[in-house]
Formats: C-alpha cells, sequence, structure tokens
C-alpha cells in the first residue's frame, strides 16, 4: 500500500486529468468519490488540500478547485440564522441528541432541500473539482452519506472528492475506527 503522500500525489495527478473532470465515474455515474485516511493524519491532508488549493490556477489547469470544509457551512448557516446562541442554550438545557435533532431539522439535512448542499451548490462554479472536508469535526450532527446522497441529486455536473478520515473500502464507511455510515453506496474510493 502506497504511503498517504503518494496517495496525495496519485490524487492530485488524477484531478487534474480531462478525464477525471469530465465527471463519469465507474458505469457512467456521476463522479463522487472518497479520499479516505488516517484520522490521526488530518492534519497533514488539511495542509496539502491547502498546498493544492493554492497551486490551483484556472489559467493553467482548466478548473477550480473549490474546498468546502462541512463544519466551518455548519457554523455559517447557523450564525446567518441567528441560531449559535440558541443552541448553547438548547443543548445545555436539553442534552446533545436533542441538539443534533434540532440542528438537523433546521439544516434540512435528511431533504433534498439541505442548506448544505444549496450552499455548496450556490458557491460552486461551472469548471470545477470539489473537496467536501472536516465530516470528522461534523459528527454526529453530519453524517456524510447524508450529504452524498443528497448532493448526487442536484450537484452532477462536477466531480465531488469527500476526504474521509477513516476506512472507505467501496461500501461502507467507517469513522474513527468504530463508527459506521455505511448508508452511501455511489462513491468510488478516489485511490486505494
Amino acid at each position: 500500500m502506497d504511503s498517504l503522500e503518494e496517495r496525495l500525489d496519485t490524487a492530485e495527478r488524477m484531478i487534474k486529468a480531462e478525464s477525471f473532470r469530465q465527471n463519469k465515474g465507474l458505469g457512467n455515474e456521476v463522479g463522487y468519490y472518497v479520499f479516505d485516511y488516517p484520522a490521526e493524519k488530518e492534519l497533514v491532508v488539511r495542509e496539502r488540500i491547502e498546498y493544492m488549493k493554492g497551486k490551483n490556477s484556472r489559467g493553467t489547469d482548466g478548473f477550480e478547485l473549490v474546498v468546502f470544509d462541512l463544519y466551518d457551512i455548519i457554523i455559517d448557516i447557523l450564525e446567518e440564522e441567528d441560531f449559535m446562541d440558541q443552541c448553547f442554550k438548547f443543548e445545555k438545557k436539553n442534552g446533545m441528541e436533542r441538539i443534533i435533532k434540532a440542528v438537523g431539522n433546521l439544516l434540512q439535512i435528511n431533504d433534498e432541500g439541505s442548506m448544505i448542499v444549496k450552499y455548496v451548490q450556490e458557491r460552486t462554479p461551472i469548471d470545477a473539482v470539489v473537496f467536501l472536508v472536516g465530516i470528522g469535526k461534523c459528527y454526529p450532527i453530519l453524517r456524510s452519506h447524508k450529504v452524498l446522497n443528497n448532493m448526487h441529486q442536484v450537484i452532477d455536473s462536477v466531480p465531488v472528492v469527500l476526504f474521509y478520515p477513516g476506512k472507505y473500502d467501496g461500501q461502507e464507511l467507517v469513522l474513527f475506527s468504530t463508527i459506521k455510515d455505511d448508508n452511501y453506496y455511489r462513491a468510488f474510493k478516489l485511490v486505494d
């Protein structure tokens, strides 16, 4: 198995390929991919994504690399809705399980009208490759399969890569070595 750095090098080469950006995965499905990595290597992956984003240039690469931190999106939406203070009070009074449900309802996480999906959709240019990061920071409020399943229905013209701090075998996602998120089946493993 290649090292993380070698896998990141391969991922960088792949996204620059015209065939990748035509957004057709195996079997002509929309190009949704998972790049899995050990959770303890989160900072290495973040640094590399920042490097790739800084290096990307529309003039030379022919596409724009757009990076969305799902945690930051949730915070932005909660602040826009003036919901942050209410969240703190609600969690203190009712506990974590209730705040997870309340935030999920506000963000419409389970719906086709997901505010997170709309956020990404509104900010994604035509010639782009989308990186989704920060899923580990969102747990347990946001599960990766919820985002990908809802996004799959509306973002189908650009490839999307979810950077996942855990294991993905093409069938199920395992976060932090123990938490299975096995409801998503449409993503291809970006790099073995």
